[in-house]
């Protein structure tokens, strides 16, 4: 049995040790978290080494949000059962092998289920919600900022790895450049692994599960919490996928260059590292159930503004003001998931919402390219999405009204 008290593990919650942690969860997802934005720079010269239609090159970028939604769950479970290592390890192997082997296609399809299945189902599902449940078990006071910080490192990736990529396309081409990737994720993140070894607060876990018996789950069975969550984060991400999916094969309609797209995308994410920071000092305050409604309500409004301008200082302006406002509100459901469930239950539960967020991404990425196909215009699919966003909006409103009627308001820390 471990010798270490209950107290004696209740002290490690939000200490130096715990922040260290965070920076290494930080930035594991930071360089695992190129395989969500990888194939986004790609996608052109992709589309145009197989000649197939747009919608048809979206396929791999969707089988990849389809794997890491449903990875999300099975990892996340293994996670609460394991620890977070032998999920890193999974992921580790399995996204330097999807890489390496992305070079070597000759199809479409091909690239589409090596990015499903091991880009996606074992690899950079690890690297989101597995390891966003994982550091939340090492913060109370701070556990907001904490899951905030830890899902940032997916949009430092974003920001710091669409440049690179195109630089390297451009120079060695998509195939090459992908090789190099899965070497680099192997060699850099195994170390990473054995700063991740000790396993989470068990003590905490008993605590805040008791916290969270007393409470209640806002008057609702937890499962149906859960498929509301499910239906929220859908929606949110169909909105969400617009923009970041499609915004430099847009950017290069436009005549504007595959480069300047890049470095919106770049822009986009960047500024989402500020914002999931910012909302995560929100909800430390107001809570999950508000954090979401806020930032459900300014992405659809950021959302449309792309429906009246296309010029290049207005959509470099608009990507900005787009990352500043959707970045808290994929860490809100995370937070959501541990003020209204068990913490023992974090990594399943926050993967299923998470494979929500993912199938929403996966599908919006997909529909946009089809109704461009159709249209040929991303006018109509920027005016789809900014409609799937105000169905989020109306769920968590609908939460924080139930919240407050029922009194089901933040746990308190232990």
């Amino acid at each position: 049995m471990d010798a270490m008290t209950d107290r004696e593990r209740a002290a490690e919650t939000d200490s130096p040790y715990a922040w260290r942690r965070l920076a290494c969860t930080g930035l594991m997802s930071t360089i695992g978290g190129v395989g969500m934005w990888s194939f986004i720079v790609a996608l052109p010269a992709v589309q145009a080494d197989f000649g197939v239609t747009r919608a048809d090159a979206s396929l791999p970028y969707t089988l990849l949000m389809l794997g890491f939604g449903a990875g999300g769950i099975f990892m996340g479970r293994l996670a609460d059962r394991r620890g977070i290592v032998p999920p890193l390890l999974i992921a580790i192997t399995s996204l330097g092998a999807g890489y390496v082997l992305s070079g070597f296609t000759t199809s479409i399809w091909q690239l589409a289920l090596v990015h499903g299945i091991l880009m996606g189902l074992c690899g950079t599902s690890v690297m989101f919600g597995p390891l966003m449940a994982d550091i939340s078990h090492w913060f109370v006071r701070r556990r907001g900022i904490a899951i905030s910080i830890a899902a940032s490192g997916n949009y430092i990736a974003g920001t710091i790895w669409p440049p690179i990529l195109q630089a390297m396309i451009a120079s060695i081409g998509w195939r090459h450049a992908s090789m190099i990737v899965g070497v680099f994720c192997v060699v850099t993140m195994l170390p990473l692994v054995l700063a991740l070894r000790r396993r989470p607060n068990h003590a905490l876990d008993r605590m805040g599960a008791a916290a969270t018996a007393a409470q209640g789950s806002l008057g609702i069975s937890p499962n149906a919490l859960t498929a509301l969550l499910w239906v929220a984060g859908l929606a949110c991400c169909v909105a969400m996928s617009m923009p970041q999916v499609h915004i430099v094969a847009y950017c290069a309609d436009l005549g504007y260059g595959v480069a300047r797209g890049a470095e919106m995308l770049s822009l986009m994410l960047g500024f989402g590292v500020v914002s999931r920071i910012f909302f995560g000092f929100i909800a430390d305050r107001i809570g999950g159930p508000g954090t979401l409604l806020v930032g459900s309500v300014l992405q659809t409004l950021i959302l449309m503004l792309y429906l009246g301008f296309s010029g290049l200082t207005s959509l470099y302006l608009i990507s900005a003001l787009f990352g500043l406002v959707q970045g808290g509100i994929v860490p809100a459901y995370a937070i959501i998931v541990r003020e209204y469930f068990p913490p023992g239950e974090a990594g399943a539960r926050v993967g299923i919402v998470i494979m929500a967020t993912l199938v929403g991404m996966a599908f919006g990425g997909w529909i946009s390219g089809a109704i461009f196909d159709h249209t040929g215009s991303y006018l109509a699919a920027f005016a789809n999405g900014a409609a799937w966003n105000v169905l989020n909006a109306a769920i968590a409103a609908w939460l924080l009204l139930r919240a407050s009627r029922t009194g089901s308001g933040r746990l308190a820390p232990a």
